[in-house]
């Protein structure tokens, strides 16, 4: 039987048709495929991402310490020799290695589950020294962790280091400790990186860790973050327990979270946060935690519809002060392109700047802080109190401290410390007056408009005085985050923009926060700490 050729081509047509179909499906595929494939970077990583690559199986905790170990080796003690690290945590990898075996057997205990966390050596820790930065206790040993430590572990964060710090009992030089010297700030190493948590901050820059701790008295989270481009927070006073830190003035000492990013400051404050019957000043926090996760207000579109009050009796006056604000006032007019109501000015009519600096409680509390401190170490500690640190330490104590030895006994009628204590609730009412005068969300201001100091030739009495930081949150109580804005010319350092909020809204700064850093990417990497092999991979 004779067909037509038209009939004897139709079926070798359809087959190349198929043919045609099925590669053109697979290039699809490829092309949907392609589409998909994720981006991990060490240097910008947040926890999110982190678990993400872990849930993928791109990723391990064991893979992650190793990256940070090898940042550690070659940044720390060789190239810009950083010196942040006192204790590098010897189990770090044997618990990785445990907590990847947990979250394949039976999932992540949460979203800090195998993340690294950099500590600043101020908090107990069961299974490393606690020194502060001071020579005489470098062998002091706690026997348990503190309440903060003791959450972040609950919760599967690995504490891979404790870090250097300016000296929290001693007399260090420029800045630096009796028991290392001084953290060399990654940006530019005749700058000053900020204390007392400089380690935290240079660390955090040059990521050897995903998350860190600072502590802070007067600044020392805020002043380390923004000399180090990073995003660092201090909740309202009773969010978050200090019990098994050391301080020096629990009137207005705070544990603060520092990092690359607002998410990341976010999901610590979720393990952080709490009631601690050891700590009464916790009490305050009770039903004041959001029931939904922090990390739930750090929103890309957070500046829209926010009002910010621009506090401009923090803002020096002066051409020492010019360029830093000149770079303050670029940073709110990019809220204002962001979506942001902006009023500015909005005064309270006090000499703000002055202010803050005679309502420090440390110089009555310090010594009666420090010896409730060490009196919950074991009897093995090398010190365990203010009297024996004095015996031994001699001339490496803080003369602040032989000062307010004085004072022990004597507070309770102290008119000095009363005033003090008014003072303090003077200035936060005046400023939460101020915010709901103007119905606002947030107040804006600098942490500092002087260039960064040069370590080198710096006086002594411009390390704490008025004329270089702000440290209203310190004062008052109220919570505050500060986000990196740009850098100053010239000496290649980090600027910072500080939002201010009303007792417990943290979930307000923390979306303004995040508003302004996604609308402005400031944060850069510091050139002398760069990426290292197999940092970067897709997925």
């Amino acid at each position: 039987m004779k067909y037509p050729l038209c009939r004897l081509l139709r079926p070798l047509r359809q087959r190349s048709l198929n043919l045609g179909c099925s590669m053109f499906a697979a290039a699809l595929a490829a092309c949907a495929t392609t589409a998909r494939a994720t981006t991990f970077d060490l240097s910008t990583a947040t926890v999110a991402d982190i678990q993400a690559a872990m849930d993928k199986g791109a990723l391990t905790s064991e893979k992650l310490v190793q990256l940070y170990l090898a940042r550690i080796a070659a940044y720390d003690q060789q190239g810009p020799a950083l010196n942040t690290i006192i204790t590098l945590n010897p189990k770090a990898l044997d618990e990785a290695r445990a907590l990847d075996a947990e979250r394949k057997a039976k999932g992540p205990r949460s979203p800090l589950h195998g993340v690294v966390i950099l500590v600043k050596d101020v908090y107990d820790t069961k299974d490393m020294p606690t020194s502060g930065g001071f020579a005489p206790m470098a062998t002091s040993q706690p026997t348990r962790d503190s309440f903060v430590i003791n959450r972040l572990r609950q919760g599967g964060a690995i504490i891979l280091a404790k870090l250097n710090q300016s000296d929290w009992y001693g007399v260090g030089k420029n800045g630096g400790g009796t028991l290392k010297a001084r953290v060399i700030s990654p940006y530019n190493p005749n700058r000053s990186g900020g204390g007392s948590s400089s380690g935290t901050g240079a660390a955090m820059a040059a990521w050897f860790g995903t998350v860190g701790l600072g502590s802070d008295t007067t600044g020392s989270v805020i002043v380390p973050s923004t000399l180090n481009g990073l995003v660092g927070m201090c909740a309202t006073h009773g969010l978050v327990s200090r019990t098994g830190m050391m301080w020096s003035a629990p009137r207005q000492e705070s544990a603060g979270p520092m990092g690359r990013s607002v998410y990341d400051i976010a999901a610590m404050l979720d393990a952080m946060a709490g009631y601690d019957p050891a700590d009464l000043c916790t009490q305050d926090g009770v039903g004041k935690i959001p029931a939904q996760s922090y990390t739930r207000f750090v929103k890309a579109d957070g500046l829209k519809g926010a009002r910010i009050g621009v506090l401009r009796e923090m803002v020096r006056p002066g051409a020492t002060h010019a360029e830093g604000v000149a770079l303050f006032d670029q940073a709110v007019a990019d809220m204002k392109k962001g979506g942001a109501l902006v009023i500015d000015p909005v005064l309270t009519g006090i000499d703000l700047v002055q202010a803050q600096f005679t309502a420090d409680t440390a110089d009555y509390e310090r010594a009666t802080a420090i010896d409730k401190y060490l009196a919950g170490l074991p009897p093995t500690a090398p010190i365990r109190s203010v009297d024996e640190m004095i015996a031994k330490g001699g001339a490496l104590v803080k003369p602040g401290i032989i000062e307010t030895a004085k004072l022990r006994g004597k507070l309770d009628h102290l008119p000095e410390l009363a005033a003090v204590y008014r003072q303090q609730d003077m200035l936060r009412a005046a400023l939460t007056g101020l915010i709901e005068k103007y119905q606002l969300d947030v107040l804006v201001l600098p942490y500092r408009t002087a260039v960064p100091d040069d370590i080198n030739h710096m006086p002594a009495e411009t390390w704490q005085r008025a004329d270089v930081r702000n440290h209203l949150a310190s004062s008052t109580g109220m919570p505050t985050i500060i986000v990196p804005g740009g850098f100053w010319s010239g000496v290649g350092m980090p600027f910072g923009v500080q939002f201010l909020g009303k007792h417990f809204t943290e979930p307000t700064l923390l979306k303004v926060a995040a508003g302004y850093e996604a609308a402005t990417q400031r944060r850069k990497s510091p050139a002398s700490t760069p990426a290292l092999p197999g940092e970067t991979f897709t997925y």
